[in-house]
């Protein structure tokens, strides 16, 4: 028996009046995704158990079927693993964003871009370079990811800092939430020091002087320490595959003992690689029982409130994704393929939210008389079937509960 799960990160929305009430999940083109709710199981999950934020760490944690309550540490040690950083005793990861901050003539400093206008990974890996050279210390350390995603690793106290995710306040003041890093002096003077350094780069004159965002600040957050959880395999019982651009699932990939593959090409954005991780896919079940595929295109846009990107990134992730698996998997060995998001991000928010999210379940070996169902999440919710957590899904998924 294979086991696939597809994610489409974020795909899920809010009704918008500029839809006539409707999802862009609801109104994209979507006959892999449609076909799969017509004959398989279509219900409603909560990936984000109570009290814990609706990020994709924990989403994603919930998706694989592990209790983020019990193995959640923060988002950083996540990424960490997936640069091959072993955290030490008494060492904290902190997501590092490379972002645009824009000045105000009153003093406050808005968030112009979480992304820096989605640098490119050669030009963020030569301001990263800079900023190790200035202002790396024993107790500092940053290692170059991808795009705007990176990481500091620091030594000593700021677990317990309370930092914010720049992709929520986009175009918002950010001044108070800088009064946080006071309390840990070494990352206050960092992020001040690396403001002054980084408007002064030549990576970042040519940009500004194309018109592109400089990448003029860093933003530090979801830090925590090194979490302990099982692998999938003991968990599961399966052995299998992860593939994903995004350095925060390639970490959970690590600790979930999944091997991580890395497809070229593959950019966490419109730009992505669909073919290549649905090719990885399937060669990945050719070796082993499971296989989770993560496509951040969907998400990356809801956070730009780009509604036409969105759905464009819906409609690939169905046609470049679930079809091309779905075709490959048929007249081979029996499989059990889910279809879902690991979180909302409604484009009227740019941000994530806790509500249950849409999942379809399709047997390959029985598939379902045809229903009139599509995916979407007015669809999943007529079901009636709401599952309590991941790991409900998960069970369900393997066929260990009805």
């Amino acid at each position: 028996m294979k086991v696939i799960i597809l994610v489409g990160d974020g795909m899920g929305d809010l009704p918008l009046a500029e839809l006539q009430g409707r999802t862009p999940l609801a109104v994209a083109r979507t006959p892999a995704m449609d076909y799969l709710a017509r004959h398989g199981e279509l219900g409603l999950v909560t990936t984000i158990p109570a009290g814990l934020p609706p990020g994709s760490d924990v989403a994603n944690l919930s998706v694989l079927g592990f209790r983020p309550e019990e193995v959640y540490t923060g988002r950083a040690p996540l990424e960490a693993a997936s640069l091959g950083v072993q955290l030490a005793p008494g060492q904290i990861a902190f997501r590092l964003n490379l972002v645009t901050l824009a000045p105000g003539a009153d003093g406050t400093l808005t968030m112009a871009d979480y992304s820096a206008g989605h640098i490119s990974t050669a030009e963020a890996r030569a301001l990263i370079a800079a900023l190790d050279q200035e202002l790396a210390s024993p107790d500092l350390a940053l290692y170059p990811g991808v795009s705007y995603r990176h990481l500091l690793v620091l030594t000593g106290e700021g677990a317990d800092l309370a930092t914010v995710p720049p992709h929520d306040h986009s175009g918002r003041d950010i001044s108070s939430f800088l009064a946080a890093y006071g309390r840990v002096p070494a990352l206050a003077s960092f992020m001040a020091r690396a403001r002054a350094l980084l408007a002064a780069h030549p990576v970042n004159r040519e940009r500004e002087a194309a018109g592109r965002p400089p990448a003029n600040g860093v933003w530090l957050w979801g830090q925590g320490r090194a979490p302990c959880l099982p692998t999938f395999a003991q968990r599961y019982g399966l052995r299998g595959s992860l593939i994903s651009a995004v350095d925060l699932l390639k970490g959970i990939g690590v600790y979930a003992g999944l091997t991580v593959v890395q497809v070229p090409g593959a950019t966490g954005y419109l730009d992505t690689n669909y073919e290549g991780k649905a090719q990885a896919a399937l060669a990945a079940l050719a070796e082993g029982d499971f296989v989770l595929v993560h496509v951040e295109a969907p998400d990356e846009a809801s956070h730009q409130g780009n509604l036409a990107g969105k759905i464009q990134a819906i409609e690939d992730f169905d046609r470049r994704i679930v079809g091309p698996v779905l075709q490959g998997l048929a007249g081979g060995p029996p499989f059990r393929l889910a279809v879902l998001m690991d979180h909302l991000t409604p484009l009227a928010l740019r941000t994530h939210v806790a509500d249950p999210v849409p999942f379809v379940i399709y047997d390959g070996r029985a598939p379902r008389a045809a229903q009139a169902h599509s995916f979407c999440e007015e669809a999943a919710a007529a079901t009636g079937l709401r599952l309590p957590d991941g790991e409900a899904f998960m069970e369900r998924l393997l066929g260990r509960r009805p």
